[in-house]
């Protein structure tokens, strides 16, 4: 049995009751559910690879001809699912998961799965924000990103681009539930390499709000895609005013 002043496991069972992209499993006997395999899989790079694979269903689900299309929106929501997990563990439960031992499934619908076997809450003296560094922007959207760029050709201002953009939608779903203690870490965040200068966070009684300094493609699945609400572009650009 566990001594009483030993650390214990944080409660991700109030990540889950925020949205399924904040939900971290966790279990007994350090066993994943059948399916899942080793998170540093999803990074692997070649045509058999996890991730070209989900690219290639993205493209058809969205109906784009365009590899870098799908691969900047599988990117997008893949950077969310990795903020989500941290940024809402740093804020309601005072700790950020390494992840450094997860295992990953891809579903079929929804967001990434992922389960981390049960280990002691993080006690470091280390700033949160400093740990969300390392633990997501470091530890997860890095080699996310060298994943994606070696599947489809994407410039690293745009990945980062979806990254700042991934962590201020994060920050709107926390904002209902520890809105000080998330908008101080998002913005000291964005305030640092290598989010500076990705984009602008405004925070006002009536909420916050970002505009990013890329477009991540999202208008070029079709004429009635429109734009999403952070993008730098104001309507859809013309074939001559684009720079993607």
């Amino acid at each position: 049995m566990a001594a009483a002043d030993e650390p214990q496991p944080p409660d991700y069972g109030r990540l889950a009751a925020v949205g399924p992209y904040f939900a971290l499993d966790t279990g007994p006997g350090g066993t994943p559910p059948e399916g899942f395999r080793p998170l540093p899989e999803l990074y692997a790079t070649g045509p058999d690879a996890p991730l070209a694979a989900r690219l290639r269903v993205v493209a058809r689900r969205l109906g784009t001809a365009e590899p870098r299309v799908a691969a900047s929106i599988l990117h997008l929501g893949l950077a969310a699912r990795f903020w989500s997990v941290g940024l809402g563990s740093a804020v309601l439960l005072g700790t950020v998961p390494t992840l450094e031992h997860a295992w990953a499934r891809i579903p079929d619908q929804g967001p990434l799965d992922l389960w981390t076997p049960p280990e002691p809450a993080n006690l470091s003296s280390v700033p949160l924000a400093d740990q969300l560094h390392a633990a997501v922007l470091v530890g997860r959207l890095e080699p996310l990103a060298a994943a994606v760029r070696a599947a489809a050709p994407l410039s690293p201002r745009l990945l980062l681009g979806n990254a700042a953009s991934a962590l201020a939608g994060t920050l709107r779903v926390l904002d209902a539930h520890a809105p000080g203690r998330a908008r101080a870490l998002v913005a000291e965040l964005l305030d640092r390499p290598p989010l500076a200068g990705a984009g602008t966070l405004r925070i006002g009684p009536r909420g916050t709000a970002f505009r990013r300094n890329s477009c991540c493609l999202y208008y070029r699945l079709g004429p009635g895609a429109g734009l999403c609400g952070d993008c730098c572009f104001t309507e859809p650009p013309t074939r001559a005013e684009r720079t993607d």
